[in-house]
């Protein structure tokens, strides 16, 4: 993993609502992703959910010129023990926003199975996942500076690709203000999350944050020091990442 001193300019788009801000983050994910079909004939794409991803994927889904027969799509994340009937279930929510919106099947699709044992399956996952890079990965950022599931304080040098993790409060009870859940004893206390270094073993990185509750995460992981307190910090040092935010995210950034 890179030296986590080592800090790179940060490709920053500043949008004036979320409904922009998911057009131009699913512009360049289609863009990253043609990029990656033309070179390889193939492109490996890893997805997130969220209400962060609303608009991106719904205008990625719509995007373009993308053969998604091609197009090998890897889960982020998932609530451990969550049957993907759940509202809040993310294979629900990616099947339901994305997959059935596309205008074919992608090549292949690699769940999360939360059904499953959780130590059992991230094993397995780590069987499937690729040896090399993933061409883009769709993420956000949590109001606790989350990235995917790994909270603070995350484990920046994880050499598996898929954990077993413990969600704090403070990303608990974001799941209910977001609508999720009816109340915090409803929420999982664990998740099966992509480990970080395998979060950032990514060619680009498309990161979109919407909302004001989520501008003090953004201003700490973006002008803050690298730090697993602050989990999304790690980003700064990734050669390609693009974060997308809206003006209500943006407001405390020094430069916004």
């Amino acid at each position: 993993m890179r030296n986590i001193r080592e800090h790179i300019m940060m490709n920053i788009s500043i949008h004036p609502d979320p409904a922009a801000m998911g057009r131009a983050a699913a512009a360049e994910a289609a863009d990253a992703i043609r990029a990656a079909l033309a070179a390889h004939r193939r492109a490996r794409v890893v997805v997130a959910t969220g209400t962060s991803q609303l608009e991106v994927l719904a205008a990625l889904a719509a995007a373009d010129g993308i053969e998604w027969g091609l197009v090998d799509l890897f889960h982020l994340d998932e609530y451990a023990g969550l049957s993907d009937r759940h509202p809040a279930s993310f294979r629900r929510y990616l099947r339901e926003r994305f997959v059935e919106k596309l205008p074919r099947q992608p090549g292949s699709f690699e769940w999360i199975d939360a059904e499953r044992d959780p130590d059992q399956e991230c094993k397995r996952l780590a069987r499937v996942v690729p040896d090399g890079p993933f061409d883009v990965s769709l993420v956000g950022i949590g109001e606790n500076a989350h990235l995917a599931f790994n909270d603070p304080p995350a484990h920046f040098d994880a050499t598996a690709p898929y954990l077993v993790v413990d969600l704090d409060e403070a990303c608990r009870r974001q799941q209910v203000g977001e609508g999720w859940f009816p109340s915090l004893a409803a929420v999982p206390t664990q998740a099966i999350s992509m480990s970080v270094p395998r979060i950032l073993a990514t060619r680009t990185i498309i990161c979109s944050v919407p909302d004001a509750r989520k501008a003090e995460a953004v201003r700490n992981s973006v002008e803050g020091p690298i730090s697993p307190t602050v989990p999304a910090s790690i980003l700064q040092t990734h050669a390609d990442c693009r974060m997308h935010l809206d003006r209500a995210a943006a407001s405390l950034l020094a430069s916004s």
